[in-house]
């Protein structure tokens, strides 16, 4: 899985890393999770139209080239594979298992988390924001001590 958030060279081509903060990625392994009920796969054409839905444009504001990109990557971080003889892909069973745990972290423990410790959340009745707290106050004593001093 560490693979995926790192760039991958496969026999010349590169592609670059699938980082599970890029709202995009997580918009598509969120497709691969259910393009892989489609028994005939996916197009190009596919993709960009629910990209679009996903991440609030509109499809035609998603360039044929940044789909090919897209799928470029994918396909070389071996999340899908194209079907022989065809312009479509399917989801391969480790682009399904990837895609099923970035996007189950994300919903359930990334999301949430992030919410806890935002500025705006609700005040600090949750564990989470309790300890970040107590890391702050640590930090701020660290640098008050005189040896850390100007």
């Amino acid at each position: 899985m560490l693979k995926l958030n790192r760039p991958v060279e496969v026999n010349g081509q590169r592609a670059a890393a699938l980082r599970i903060t890029d709202l995009r990625v997580l918009a598509l392994w969120h497709l691969l999770v259910w393009f892989r009920l489609l028994p005939c796969g996916f197009a190009n054409r596919d993709l960009r139209v629910q990209l679009a839905v996903l991440t609030g444009q509109e499809p035609n504001h998603i360039t044929q080239g940044k789909m090919t990109y897209d799928l470029r990557r994918l396909r070389l971080h071996r999340m899908i594979e194209r079907i022989h003889r065809t312009h479509r892909y399917r989801v391969t069973d480790f682009g399904f298992r990837a895609a099923l745990f970035f996007t189950r972290t994300h919903a359930r423990l990334y999301r949430p988390g992030l919410a806890e410790v935002l500025p705006n959340a609700p005040p600090g009745d949750s564990h989470l924001q309790k300890q970040l707290a107590r890391i702050e106050t640590e930090i701020d004593r660290r640098i008050k001590e005189p040896k850390l001093a100007a």
